[in-house]
């Protein structure tokens, strides 16, 4: 495969996408070729910088690889880290191309206003000569694994909510409630919501003798100091009631529920992806765990070598994965070729009609079920669409390889359930193995201990109280 002057040398390819561009594949062949330094840091919260060492061609022939390569290595930095100053130190052209697109009307405009509303500041870039790229600044901080006293531990999905009531890491109640945050504009709805689940848990705790001593939630979105920056579970709510009702709504419930109880009751709010691979590392016992869990979108979570969060964004679903220039685009950025439409329903739902599959569903979850249930009955046609995401799979684990000290994977999520779940598995790892032998992992389900560990109760494990 010939991509932008680099031939890539890709084996497998999607039998239902025949013209996906591994990204990953893309960036280890382009960098062969490439011989000129560059660095690219990004400054994030708390002065803290990431730093990307690698190089370009810098030659007329390969500007537009040079150009196309940056461009996407910036994006996945940006989603993975976060951060709102982006510094290329080594070369003034691609330093402007860069300026040019996360600015108003640029390519990436919806990229920079992201930043901004997470990070509270203006979007920057800035040129540096090689020699003055800055030093890299980071600050991992240990999180969860708390276990004792009596904890809430509160997962806000996107179709329904889980609370777990956990006395000396033992849940003594657990419960699930459909709810339709995505679809609401009303945030009073949302808060009430979860200060009823908050209410249901303390309630199951006094009952067994315990005492309310923390509450930790795992919710979809940014967090920054508990405070909500960005999330999809909000979408509707308007910007102003949003800022009045939204930013602060777990703090405010948790405060609601401490009035009730007459004392105060620490919370601690993570993403919901990190807190998926807390579960993982504490269901395996081990660290250097990223969750990937395919539903709605795509969410990811990553605990590091040393079993700490990073303070990452680890918004996986909007990094780049697929060079194809005619990928299918992403409704929320307008960009193409992220993760999102190859780790969600929306894959599913994006390659059903490309196998011969006409959905008839009123909305994607039930399209889901329509494959799933073609693919429990032996259809052919439903097994092309989970290999071809298995292929993907593959491909992409050894792009996140490259930015993470992966020792594991643990894939969840509704699309990974049943049958279906199996194949994807099995093709990912067969890729992994032709293509990128020096991979160390394959993914994986959560097994049994970690299933039991679950989302809610590993949430309930972030406070650290006396």
């Amino acid at each position: 495969m010939e991509f932008l002057n680099v031939e890539i040398p890709v084996k497998n390819l999607p039998e239902l996408d025949p013209g996906f561009v591994p990204l990953g594949a893309f960036f280890e062949s382009y960098g062969k070729k490439a011989q000129k330094p560059l660095c690219i840091a990004v400054e994030r919260s708390g002065g803290q910088i990431g730093t990307y060492e690698t190089h370009i061609c810098g030659t007329p022939d390969m500007a537009r690889a040079d150009a196309y390569y940056v461009d996407r290595l910036v994006k996945f930095l940006l989603w993975s880290w976060g951060g709102f100053k982006v510094m290329i130190c080594g070369d003034d052209t691609v330093a402007a191309a860069v300026r040019a697109a996360y600015s108003e009307g640029g390519a990436r405009q919806f990229d920079k206003e992201f930043m901004e509303n997470v990070y509270e500041t203006a979007f920057v870039v800035e040129s540096r000569p090689y020699a003055d790229r800055p030093a890299p600044v980071h600050r991992a901080q240990s999180v969860g694994r708390h276990t004792n006293g009596g904890r809430i531990g509160f997962d806000a999905g996107g179709s329904d909510r889980k609370v777990s009531a956990v006395i000396d890491g033992k849940t003594v109640y657990s419960e699930e409630v459909v709810w339709f945050p995505k679809t609401i504009a009303d945030p009073d709805y949302h808060y009430q919501g979860i200060l009823a689940a908050f209410h249901t848990a303390a309630a199951k705790i006094l009952e067994h003798g315990g005492h309310v001593d923390g509450i930790g939630v795992s919710s979809a979105g940014v967090y920054i100091d508990n405070k909500c920056m960005v999330a999809s579970l909000f979408l509707k709510v308007p910007k102003e009631a949003f800022e009045r009702k939204v930013k602060h709504i777990y703090t405010r419930a948790a405060r609601a529920l401490s009035d009730s109880l007459g004392y105060e009751v620490p919370v601690v709010v993570a993403n919901d992806g990190d807190v998926s691979a807390l579960a993982g590392a504490m269901g395996l016992g081990e660290n250097g765990i990223m969750g990937i869990a395919m539903g709605t979108s795509e969410a990811v979570g990553y605990v590091d070598a040393d079993g700490n969060v990073c303070g990452w964004l680890n918004e996986l679903a909007f990094a780049p994965v697929d060079g194809a220039p005619d990928a299918m685009a992403d409704e929320w950025s307008g960009d193409i070729g992220c993760g999102v439409k190859y780790f969600s329903q929306d894959a599913v739902i994006k390659l059903a009609p490309r196998a011969g599959i006409q959905l008839g569903g009123a909305s994607p979850a039930e399209k889901l079920k329509e494959v799933q249930a073609l693919m429990a009955a032996g259809d052919e046609r439903a097994a092309a669409v989970y290999r071809s995401i298995g292929v993907y799979l593959g491909h992409t684990l050894a792009l996140y390889a490259r930015f993470y000290d992966i020792r594991r994977v643990q894939m969840m999520g509704r699309v990974m359930s049943g049958r279906g779940g199996d194949v994807i598995l099995a093709e990912a790892a067969r890729v992994l193995k032709e293509e990128y032998p020096a991979v160390a992992f394959a993914p994986e389900a959560p097994d049994e201990n970690t299933r039991r560990v679950g989302q809610s109760a590993a949430a309930a494990s972030l406070p650290e109280v006396p």
